[in-house]
């Protein structure tokens, strides 16, 4: 459906080459208050570049449109009419952006330290890498370790699915996908960043086609990352660049969360699997979810008050395996189950 635009502000001024260094992409969904924190720590911390901040609206409920038009006239603001998830509406706002590179920051994030400035500085001394992601903390200050991770590979699934990565986890071995024990404080190539903080190329952008829409949430930076390293890319971290991420802002049942993570790391496996070995990654999901399903569900007997809520979840990720084994059968559209007041899935 189309998009109505309600604030198109161009009044940010492009260098003598008619471009702005940097284009910060928010995709926003019922997170009004993050939202507008965010965009002050943004503004507040960031100088010395040319930028300017394109906010998308995946039809939220909460006044989220109201509020960035009304304290933040500078924002080119887009609200759509429709939900159309954290893939489509950053292609959305990457099509309309006039910067040399593109900054995805989610909504549930707040800039510390001239972070932005300090990653797209790293990103001129280092332009063969093409995207680049910078240190995440929680909402308590401390290390988020998903601002980075490794592919997934079939040892790493069958670690998953065995329970060896829960047992030893933090190991290179059999935690490989977290990088080990690494605390992100170097700078390094890595195989994934996160969309919460990812710096890209806007020429990078265009030559992978953005994001796969096919990707409602989670996993299309993944699948972005994947198919850079293809044409010879190299994701690179860069330590001092660092925002907090709350996280879970963006998705407020578990099951739901779970089960379109799941979906997601299907549809990577075959995008970027070979033929013979995608049949082994879904046997791997599916025994991790019945595994974490029937140990719920044991837990129960013995510490019913204390599991109970987490025997429902898991039984409604298992009952809901045809989404998460096979989300190629389910349209795009459909992923997500039917928006309620307050969530913000993006």
């Amino acid at each position: 459906m189309a998009a109505d635009l309600l604030v198109d502000d161009e009044r940010q001024t492009a260098g003598d080459d008619g471009c702005l260094d940097l284009s910060v992409l928010v995709v926003s969904y019922n997170t009004r208050e993050y939202t507008e924190n965010c965009l002050r720590s943004l503004d507040e911390q960031t100088r010395g570049i040319r930028f300017e901040v394109i906010v998308v609206d995946n039809a939220s409920c909460d006044g989220s449109v109201e509020m960035v038009a009304e304290k933040f006239p500078h924002v080119r603001l887009f609200a759509l009419e429709e939900n159309r998830g954290f893939a489509r509406a950053n292609n959305f706002a990457a099509e309309r952006a006039l910067g040399r590179y593109l900054l995805l920051l989610n909504p549930d994030t707040l800039v510390l330290d001239g972070a932005v400035t300090k990653l797209h500085e790293f990103a001129t001394r280092h332009p063969r890498a093409g995207i680049y992601g910078g240190r995440t903390l929680d909402g308590d200050g401390k290390l988020d370790p998903s601002c980075c991770w490794a592919a997934m590979t079939p040892w790493s699934l069958f670690c998953r699915a065995s329970g060896l990565s829960s047992v030893f986890p933090g190991t290179a071995l059999f935690d490989s996908e977290t990088y080990g024990g690494w605390q992100r404080d170097d700078v390094r190539e890595v195989s994934i960043i996160t969309g919460c903080f990812l710096l890209i190329e806007r020429r990078i952008w265009n030559e992978l086609g953005g994001f796969d829409g096919r990707y409602f949430m989670y996993g299309e930076e993944a699948d972005l990352c994947l198919r850079a390293g293809e044409r010879n890319y190299r994701p690179l971290f860069c330590p001092t660049a660092e925002i907090i991420h709350y996280g879970g802002k963006s998705e407020k049942v578990r099951a739901d969360k779970v089960v379109r993570l799941m979906a997601a790391r299907a549809l990577l496996i075959d995008a970027h699997w070979n033929r013979p070995w995608r049949g082994f990654g879904r046997a791997m999901q599916a025994l991790w979810a019945l595994r974490r399903k029937i140990a719920w569900e044991i837990t129960a007997l013995v510490r019913p008050a204390h599991a109970a809520e987490r025997v429902d979840t898991y039984r409604e990720i298992w009952r809901r395996r045809r989404e998460w084994l096979r989300p190629e059968e389910v349209p795009v559209t459909n992923r997500p189950r039917e928006r309620q007041a307050g969530e913000s899935p993006q």
